[in-house]
Formats: C-alpha cells, sequence, structure tokens
C-alpha cells in the first residue's frame, strides 16, 4: 500500500487544501493529513480544534486519517510506513520553497519521494494566512474554506 504523508500547519484548513487532497487521495491508497505542530510558532488555532475540523472536512474520503505529529515530517513519514510525501503548489513563487524542502527531506531519508500536486486556478489565490486576515477583519470567509471551518469559525467571533 503506498501511502502519502500530506504535512503542514494547516490553520485553517483551506477550499485549496481540500483540492489538493482530492486528488492525492485518487493518486494514493492512503493518504495522513498530518498537521505540524512548531513550539517556537503561536498558531491561530490549537492543535486539537484543526484536526477536529479537519476531520469534519474529510469525513467523505474512505482513504484520508488525519494526524498530528511534532518533528521532523520525514522521521514522522517513516513512523508512519509513508514512502510519499505530497505537497501542493499555486504558484512559481510556492515553487521555490517546496523543492528546497523536498530536496532537504530526501537527504534526511532518501527513500521518502516529494510528489507535487497543481491546485485549480480558482484557488491559487487562497491562503491560510490570507482567510485569517479575511475572518479578523470580519469579512465573509464563505468561498475560501469548508463549511464546517467556516461555521466554527464564524462563532469564534473574533
Amino acid at each position: 500500500m503506498t501511502i502519502a504523508i500530506y504535512p503542514g500547519s494547516f490553520d485553517p484548513i483551506t477550499n485549496g487544501h481540500l483540492d489538493i487532497l482530492k486528488s492525492g487521495a485518487e493518486i494514493f491508497e492512503k493518504v495522513i493529513i498530518a498537521v505540524s505542530y512548531n513550539a517556537n510558532k503561536k498558531g491561530f488555532l490549537t492543535i486539537d480544534e484543526r484536526v477536529r475540523l479537519i476531520q469534519e472536512s474529510v469525513k467523505d474520503f474512505p482513504n484520508v486519517e488525519v494526524d498530528s505529529f511534532e518533528g521532523l515530517t520525514v522521521e514522522y513519514a517513516k513512523k508512519r510506513g509513508a514512502s510519499v510525501l505530497l505537497r501542493g503548489l499555486r504558484t512559481s513563487f510556492d515553487f521555490e520553497y517546496e523543492m528546497q524542502l523536498s530536496q532537504t527531506n530526501n537527504k534526511l531519508f532518501n527513500e521518502i519521494k516529494t510528489v507535487f500536486l497543481i491546485t485549480k486556478p480558482e484557488y491559487n489565490f487562497i491562503s491560510s494566512s490570507c482567510v485569517r486576515e479575511i475572518l479578523l477583519n470580519k469579512g465573509d470567509i464563505s468561498g475560501f474554506v469548508p463549511e464546517a471551518v467556516q461555521v466554527y469559525l464564524q462563532e469564534l467571533q473574533l
């Protein structure tokens, strides 16, 4: 079974993330969305909130699992028996960063491969930071995030 890890902060998960996930779930037998924890970074949502919202957003994907981890992504991938890291690209700017990250991960664990998937054009401009900015300024995030995320974030009334 080919297991792919889709790592990220997903703070919050967006429709662009889900677009990449849908493609990945069609390609790989199992995809694990792995929410990374970084002690040096203050998150907008807690890890538990992110995991729960992602679980609600992907409940119709039978081959998708949601988990969280701390530390190096390649170490988590080894622990889970994954051979692929799934990464999404929105623009050419993403490619530079992702290429460097991919090469670093491959140097750390040469059996891991990174697969880049390109999101649909209608999601190119969506990022978690963009969603947070819109939300904090009382804007409408309905076209940017899954419904479960929209409802939860709007209930927070930030």
